[in-house]
């Protein structure tokens, strides 16, 4: 087991070196953007990213899922006909979609609104539409091989030349939004050139009618969820926009993208996790690996959100001439993220309890957790807002991810057990209970008092290895890694 959990923890801080340092960079970008961009320009991007978001599901249909499931459970001699069985469709289908758009760009342009100046945008999201498509199957086929290293490089190489194409068009060549959508696709080209390698796989396999049925039929429920995936992250802001206005969204917008930290921490975790437990399904003893992981996950979210809690007030205040980590205007919307970092934290729960759904090939169950989850978050906005401002659509976060957690637990509890340390885990949720107890009870004096804060996060990491939540000889496990590729 110990090195099963080893392999875990130095793919997650491969992966998750990619996803940190990516996020940081593209935040460096958002005061360019705000500062050279007139703000009904920022919000010609702002659709026309989101919307990039909504279609990307489609440009995939699901078959990102299938292709991990398959190509990560079937016998080595099967990858390239199940690269080959999965990538055809794609092909096929993102063709006709591109076709669609360039088509279609006129209606799309009146549907969102976009103007005439700016209806050549469509070509750019098409191609970049395209060409990530193209490229998600060679990054599985990376995690899948255990090239974390790779992986993590040429995610690295895409984002810090989509950062120095923007810089250069917008600050040098004054070419507006279009800078960002000549820089996506220029680094999206980038990309697909570095995965080739990955892709000349695709010529040694054979297209598998059977093997397709089977992974189109796991990978299209994963369609609709993706859909309600998208409606979990933004459906907030429209309803807090409509019921507060839009000073109010600004504030909570600002604020909630400080859980972010705990947003990295668990997609650092899926992409080590997602290889890890299916590789790893048909041990003997998997499911106590399983439950150890989920302990320790837990165990270690708990401390990051302890810790980011406490002292983000002091971070997203300290000014340096007069510039903050986030405006004065937006200070009062700090008490929030607390709750954020949990709703997060029971996004990764999902994320491990989805092992068996995966295993068993029992997808249909993810579009109706989701929905289920996005339902919630709409009807809780509604009903929180009026009462309790931002605080409110944080909780209707929280609430869903926690019923969603929830969902995914007994639905892969009839098909796939796991005897989850349970015992561990409430230690761990009675100590986060009295702690946000303590931090919203007493919140103006512990912000007062850095010195007794930093005194009880030590307290908090030395109960959970005095209750054996932690075994002293994880810190070993954890710290032994070497990384290579």
């Amino acid at each position: 087991m110990r090195d099963k959990l080893q392999q875990l923890t130095k793919d997650t801080v491969l992966y998750g070196l990619s996803t940190i340092v990516g996020r940081f960079l593209n935040f460096l970008l958002i005061p360019i953007y705000t500062h050279f961009f007139l703000p009904a320009d920022y919000g010609v991007l702002s659709i026309l990213y989101s919307f990039i978001a909504l279609l990307n599901i489609f440009f995939l249909f699901g078959m990102d899922s299938g292709y991990l499931k398959f190509a990560g459970s079937e016998d080595a001699s099967l990858k390239q006909t199940i690269l080959r069985t999965a990538l055809t469709p794609v092909v096929l289908v993102d063709g006709l979609l591109v076709l669609g758009l360039l088509l279609g760009q006129q209606q799309l342009s009146f549907m969102l609104s976009i103007p005439a100046e700016y209806q050549h945008l469509w070509y750019y999201v098409a191609g970049i539409l395209m060409l990530d498509s193209l490229a998600a199957l060679p990054f599985i086929s990376l995690r899948l091989q255990k090239k974390a290293l790779r992986f993590s490089l040429i995610r690295i190489s895409n984002i810090v030349l989509n950062i120095v194409i923007n810089i250069v068009l917008i600050l040098f060549f004054k070419m507006g939004i279009e800078s960002v959508f000549i820089s996506n696709l220029a680094a999206s080209a980038l990309t697909f050139a570095f995965l080739i390698p990955e892709l000349f796989e695709f010529r040694f396999g054979k297209f598998d009618k059977d093997l397709f049925k089977r992974i189109f039929k796991f990978g299209l429920p994963y369609l609709p969820a993706g859909i309600a995936s998208v409606f979990m992250q933004v459906i907030d802001r429209p309803i807090v926009e409509r019921l507060k206005g839009f000073k109010v969204l600004g504030i909570y917008q600002a604020n909630y993208r400080l859980g972010i930290f705990m947003m990295l921490y668990v997609s650092m975790f899926q992409y080590a996790w997602q290889p890890f437990f299916l590789e790893n399904a048909k041990e003997e003893n998997v499911k106590e690996i399983f439950a150890r992981v989920f302990t320790y996950f837990t165990a270690v979210g708990a401390i990051l959100l302890v810790v980011i809690s406490f002292f983000i007030f002091d971070a997203a205040t300290l000014e340096v001439r007069h510039f903050s980590l986030i405006g004065r205007a937006y200070w009062s919307g700090l008490s929030i993220v607390p709750v954020v970092l949990l709703a997060y934290l029971f996004n990764g729960f999902y994320v491990n309890f989805a092992a068996g759904l995966f295993i068993k090939e029992k997808s249909i169950v993810f579009p109706l957790i989701m929905a289920m989850g996005a339902i919630v978050n709409v009807d809780a906005n509604f009903l929180l807002v009026p009462k309790y401002d931002i605080m409110g659509a944080a909780l209707a976060t929280l609430l869903s991810y926690f019923l969603m957690a929830v969902g995914f637990y007994f639905a892969s509890w009839k098909i796939y057990p796991i005897k989850y340390e349970w015992g561990k885990i409430s230690v761990v949720s009675l100590l986060l209970a009295v702690y946000g107890f303590l931090y919203y009870g007493f919140l103006d004096f512990l912000n007062s008092h850095i010195v007794l804060r930093i005194c009880m996060v030590i307290v908090f990491v030395l109960i959970l290895f005095v209750t054996r939540v932690f075994a002293f000889d994880t810190l070993k496990i954890l710290m032994k890694r070497k990384v290579v590729s």
